[in-house]
């Protein structure tokens, strides 16, 4: 399967190569000779991606934007790397992103507390700090141009007070990061692709995230880009479904906060409802390899959750 492939007009998904295939995309998109990366996968992802931008005729120097969706390390841990590999590139990030790019200091530690140095350096390597001058922190509204393409930057919290959207108006496209969700090319069939709401890490917040979904759908695009994984176009069913999942995801959690063991038990009854969703969208793969897709997601969705109820009951 190639790893990279044309999604829309001057856009292309490359997957990263991270945990499994066609998990997490960066985004190319070209125009006028020009060349941004929409999020980066990790140190990792660089090969995929510089071959990516080969395949189009172009060099390290037609890169003009590295555009981070959030500072999550599965969208921006090779954003160093390829500030490195692409110099004259500018790295576009929300204000409360920035920061951690110049010093990811923390965002490394986060990640070692959780996943332990093995696993950290088999799914990230080594982290690289962006020079600070080579660093813009967007504002809410604010825009930038690639060839004949405008880009407009929406704050959009709920999944990470960092995150934000970008907006392509030439395309009516929206690269979501993880705001409109996460939906894997193995769920779609003849009813089109299936959509869950990501609650993960730790600043997950329905009202922000309902908001936020809003204003995405407000912006009306045609197509719908993310991280996990790439394009989608039934926008308003996507939308309506990242609604429900929102307000049954917190409902499920505040079921399971007196359990005794409440992630096990928020887990297991976030399997079993994304399980009756699936059945109902005329999934046929089986429970097996449900598991082997959803799993990770249902745990740190779990987590998620449980600091959200944790930050609600402070």
């Amino acid at each position: 399967m190639s790893k990279c492939e044309q999604v829309g007009a001057g856009i292309f998904s490359i997957d990263t190569d991270y945990v499994r295939a066609r998990m997490d995309a960066s985004h190319l998109i070209v125009d006028s000779g020009r060349a941004a990366f929409v999020d980066t996968g990790t140190n990792h992802s660089a090969p995929n991606l510089t071959a990516a931008l080969a395949a189009q005729g172009l060099g390290a120097d037609d890169v003009e934007y590295i555009l981070l969706t959030h500072v999550h390390l599965d969208h921006a841990g090779g954003a160093g790397l390829l500030a490195q590999l692409f110099p004259r590139a500018q790295v576009l990030v929300h204000p409360r992103g920035a920061p951690h790019m110049a010093d990811p200091s923390k965002l490394i530690a986060g990640t070692l507390a959780v996943y332990g140095d093995e696993a950290y350096a088999k799914l990230y390597g080594d982290i690289l700090a962006v020079p600070k001058e080579r660093i813009c922190a967007v504002k809410d509204g604010d825009r930038c141009r690639l060839g004949r393409r405008t880009f407009e930057f929406m704050h959009t919290p709920g999944h990470a007070l960092h995150h934000l959207c970008i907006l392509d108006r030439d395309a009516a496209a929206v690269f979501s990061g993880d705001t409109f969700g996460v939906s894997y090319r193995e769920f779609d069939n003849a009813s089109g692709e299936f959509v869950i709401a990501t609650t993960t890490p730790t600043q997950f917040d329905p009202g922000q995230l309902h908001a936020s979904v809003d204003r995405i759908l407000q912006a009306k695009p045609r197509e719908i880009y993310m991280t996990h994984y790439s394009r989608v176009t039934h926008i308003e069913r996507l939308g309506a479904d990242m609604h429900t999942d929102i307000d049954r995801f917190a409902a499920i959690a505040r079921a399971s906060a007196n359990d005794a063991a409440p992630a096990a038990a928020l887990a297991a009854r976030m399997f079993e409802y994304l399980g009756e969703r699936l059945a109902r969208h005329g999934y046929a793969g089986g429970e097996t390899e449900m598991h082997r897709l959803l799993d990770a997601d249902v745990r740190l969705n779990a987590d998620g959750l449980i600091a959200w109820l944790s930050r609600a009951a402070a």
